[in-house]
């Protein structure tokens, strides 16, 4: 939701800079923020290491019958669901990812021992719909009020919440967006709500910060990810996701390999009887043998 024309935004006591200027400056500010990525080694090492404790969290979910709800919020191109993807890479599939509205999908709560993960949620209302205007001044006014009381509840009634805003750069997005529209391997994450997203950049920053005055409150806070470097992203919001769990070690039921029972006359059918797909990678390895 970054701002397209930069050439319209001036600093604090009028001072003006030339558009050039600006782009300047920020794909400058973008190169800096890639040159401090993590390492791939390190990050990898320690990702692996988290994920392994969530599934020891996702056990101990199943266990004591807990519930949790993960909403992933920022902006468009945040890194949002590539976190999402990493969470819940080595998990049992039964999460669910989607978007919704409290007031009308209340059924899709987790029961217990089940962990929903949301890219995007409830918070729609506060965002998109409010700064794209798909939503009356009352209706955004409601949610304001409404919010705060329905996440109380969630928590009084047992359930974990646990809510993540991604906090992007307008340059770093920007970068983001560009390098989708010129990949045709992922032009589709772009839509045009998204383009269009980029020149109200001013307008969610303020829809953001409205929204955290009225529901950032102790029973169900916001904690903000640093993301203009995805991997960092992933790795601090996994860590302090596990830090808010009470988890432990559960001790699973001992699964043995049974033996193969004595073949009883089985033979297979003829190969020519069936229909194979071509061997595609014999290819590929005769073409480098040559």
């Amino acid at each position: 939701m970054a701002r397209k024309d930069q050439a319209v935004v001036s600093a604090p006591g009028g001072n003006h800079q030339p558009k050039a200027a600006k782009a300047g400056k920020a794909a400058k500010a973008a190169k800096a923020a890639k040159a401090e990525r993590l390492p791939r080694r390190p990050y990898e090492t320690e990702l692996y290491r988290l994920q392994a404790e969530l599934v020891k969290a996702q056990e101990w979910v199943r266990a004591e019958k807990a519930r949790i709800v993960v909403i992933f919020e920022g902006r468009d191109a945040a890194g949002k669901g590539s976190t999402i993807k990493r969470v819940a890479q080595y998990l049992n599939p039964r999460m669910e990812q989607t978007q919704w509205y409290f007031q009308r999908f209340v059924e899709h709560l987790p029961a217990g021992g089940q962990i929903v993960l949301f890219d995007r949620s409830w918070y729609n209302r506060a965002g998109v719909e409010h700064v794209m205007g798909f939503c009356t001044k009352e209706e955004y006014a409601r949610f304001l009020h409404q919010c705060p009381l329905f996440e109380r509840m969630l928590v009084e009634d047992g359930l974990l919440l646990r809510k993540y805003w991604f906090s992007v750069s307008d340059a770093e997005q920007q970068e983001r967006f560009r390098s989708r529209l010129e990949d045709p391997m992922r032009r589709w994450k772009l839509s045009p709500m998204d383009l269009e997203s980029v020149t109200r950049w001013e307008d969610y920053s303020r829809a953001k910060d409205e929204m955290m005055l009225h529901t950032d409150i102790p029973e169900a806070p916001w904690f903000v990810v640093e993301s203009d470097d995805k991997r960092r992203a992933r790795i601090n919001m996994i860590a302090h996701l596990l830090t808010t769990l009470p988890y432990h070690d559960v001790q699973r039921t001992t699964l043995e390999l049974p033996s193969r029972p004595p073949a009883k006359g089985y033979v297979r059918v003829p190969r020519e009887m069936q229909t194979y797909v071509p061997d595609h990678a014999a290819a590929l390895e005769n073409r480098k043998r040559e």
